[in-house]
């Protein structure tokens, strides 16, 4: 399924499921939602892995990352209300971006992906005033190597 079709159906199916949140920081729902932290922790952590996944050129890797990310993204918007579907949506490109490279094994164009992605959600960061987390490309293999923990401006 085109990427643009999984993340309706995931949007659908989360609207139908009626777990709804206030805002950021509180959803209101009989039933477990993990915290907003958590989810985008777990998008932290996939976004290093399908990068190293890419640079050691495991495809297979790499794709069921981008899927478990993809999975994250959408489960921060569906539940937390305060982050529009549309950041999200606007995402995207660079998602199919990557996930052509993936497919073509394609080394270059999936480094552009995923440096696009990132972009993207430090864009979303922006948006929701949540602009001192700075997610950047990993530059190594530690844990958290690809966010930046130095305040703006500051390397």
């Amino acid at each position: 399924m085109k990427l643009r079709g999984w993340m309706l159906a995931l949007a659908a199916w989360g609207a139908a499921t009626a777990v709804a949140a206030q805002d950021l920081k509180t959803p209101s729902s009989d039933q477990y939602v993990p915290r907003l932290g958590d989810i985008m922790g777990a998008a932290q952590t996939r976004h290093q892995k399908l990068w190293m996944a890419g640079k050691a050129q495991n495809w297979e890797l790499a794709a069921f990352e981008l899927r478990q990310l993809k999975a994250n993204l959408v489960e921060a918007a569906v539940f937390y209300s305060g982050i529009p579907i549309g950041n999200v949506a606007t995402l995207e490109p660079a998602l199919q971006s990557l996930s052509d490279a993936i497919d073509a094994k394609d080394g270059r164009k999936f480094a552009k992906g995923l440096g696009e992605l990132t972009d993207g959600c430090n864009a979303c960061h922006r948006s929701l005033q949540r602009s001192f987390v700075v997610i950047k490309v990993p530059g190594e293999q530690l844990p958290f190597a690809n966010q930046q923990f130095a305040p703006a401006g500051k390397p």
